[in-house]
């Protein structure tokens, strides 16, 4: 096989999102995959055991995320790292002043091209060390951690758990709006695109609402119906209804829709 060919993984909770990357990666060539892995347990073995030449790393992912699987590997078994996030724009820029290449979702594939090029120009030239401390440097960016203190806590096996960002990027028109989470009122879903209601404002987004909802923090936000996400603290009354169902009136007077099978949710609201 030709050198000139990046073998890849691809790590994503989300089976689609993996899929949809896979074929972008496909369609631009020179790209073997030779893995794809649901968390960042099954990567690390997979990294390990494959050793490949990039990685595309989901940022939020249950358990050990796309931040505490960089902790993970060891200097000898690092591969180029690509983070593939829905973050805000703080966090991209963490990445690109440490030099960590990033494909924001959803993803476009002339900046998928762009991440794949620094990956090649980079290849067999790169520290595998000093690539590690690079990436420790942006996940502190990230922690508010500094690097020091996150491989005590490797070192203590103490991994922190999903996290979840203050501010929900949406790109329209060629700018990216930042809409502080605690904000936001309820989400509903039209067709492809996620309606965000926030301080009287929609905001309109193209991403799944599985997407959408891995951003956002269960403690606050549920998803009361099949394409319904609530904040939990913006609920003033629950009303049941002979049916099952219920409806949830917002402090601002909205009234939504909690679906029968979303009922065990009420425990949420008292």
């Amino acid at each position: 096989m030709s050198s000139d060919i990046l073998k890849v993984i691809i790590v994503d909770d989300e089976p689609l999102a993996r899929r949809g990357l896979r074929l972008r990666l496909e369609n631009l060539g020179g790209i073997e995959v030779v893995a794809e892995c649901g968390n960042g347990r099954e990567a690390r073995e997979q990294i390990l055991a494959l050793k490949p030449d990039v990685a595309f790393l989901d940022i939020q992912m249950p358990g050990v995320s796309g931040l505490d699987l960089v902790q993970l590997l060891p200097a000898d078994g690092m591969p180029q790292i690509v983070f593939v996030t829905a973050y805000d724009q703080y966090a991209v820029e963490a990445f690109e002043v440490n030099a960590v290449d990033y494909v924001l979702k959803p993803i476009e594939e002339d900046r998928l091209a762009m991440a794949l090029q620094r990956v090649r120009e980079k290849r067999g030239s790169e520290n595998l060390v000093a690539q590690r401390e690079q990436l420790l440097e942006a996940v502190a960016d990230l922690t508010h951690e500094s690097p020091e203190a996150l491989e005590e806590k490797l070192a203590a096996g103490e991994l922190g758990g999903s996290r979840y960002p203050e501010k929900i990027a949406i790109k329209d028109s060629g700018k990216i709006s930042l809409v502080p989470a605690r904000d936001i009122d309820w989400i509903d879903a039209a067709g492809d695109y996620m309606c965000v209601h926030a301080n009287g404002e929609t905001h309109v987004m193209r991403i799944t609402m599985k997407e959408l909802e891995q951003q956002l923090d269960p403690k606050v936000f549920q998803r009361i119906h099949r394409s319904t996400i609530v904040n939990l603290k913006r609920v003033r009354e629950i009303c049941a209804h002979i049916n099952g169902e219920y409806h949830l009136v917002l402090n601002n007077g909205e009234r939504l829709k909690m679906s029968r099978s979303y009922k065990n949710k009420v425990q949420h609201f008292i």
